[in-house]
């Protein structure tokens, strides 16, 4: 049965979103068996594909379908060998897909940050990942925000299955 939920996540380079993402993916597709696809924008086009170490390749690891795009491309990394209809369809069978970046896509959004916040991200997002080196006492926060602790990756699977877009 697929669900069809997507969420996405934003925050400033090196602030855990990658490693927020691949620990969700995981568990979503590990423990709680779920079918994930995951698209990961490149605004630079900097991306180099399935290099050990690399974003796409920690995706494409998880054993997620993932596409990661760019302005002047779009790769698709399926773990499946692919038929020509699969691959016009891409992510036609999953419970729930993850985006990195892409602002513009209205879809329930989760800030990742460490060490500050940057007031810019507030109207884009619906929930604020943090860790203990954030003191939200000193932002002026949107009240309808939701904080969940950047290490809890159980408590951000809840928030997301039960916030996530049905696309």
């Amino acid at each position: 049965m697929s669900k069809r939920l997507a969420v996405a996540f934003t925050g400033p380079s090196n602030s855990g979103k990658t490693t927020l993402i691949l620990k969700v993916a995981r568990k979503l597709i590990h423990e709680l068996q779920l079918e994930v696809a995951i698209i990961k924008h490149d605004p630079k086009d900097k991306a180099r594909f399935d290099v050990e170490g690399k974003d796409s390749y920690k995706f494409s690891d998880t054993g997620a379908e993932v596409i990661v795009t760019s302005p002047n491309r779009t790769t698709y990394f399926s773990q499946k060998q692919s038929e020509l209809d699969d691959m016009i369809r891409l992510f036609d069978k999953f419970d729930v897909l993850l985006v990195e970046g892409l602002k513009n896509l209205p879809l329930p959004r989760i800030s990742i940050f460490r060490d500050s916040l940057d007031k810019d991200y507030f109207p884009y997002m619906n929930a604020l990942a943090i860790d203990e080196s954030i003191d939200t006492k000193k932002y002026d926060l949107p009240q309808e925000i939701d904080i969940l602790d950047l290490n809890d990756t159980d408590a951000i699977i809840s928030w997301i299955l039960k916030n996530a877009k049905k696309v």
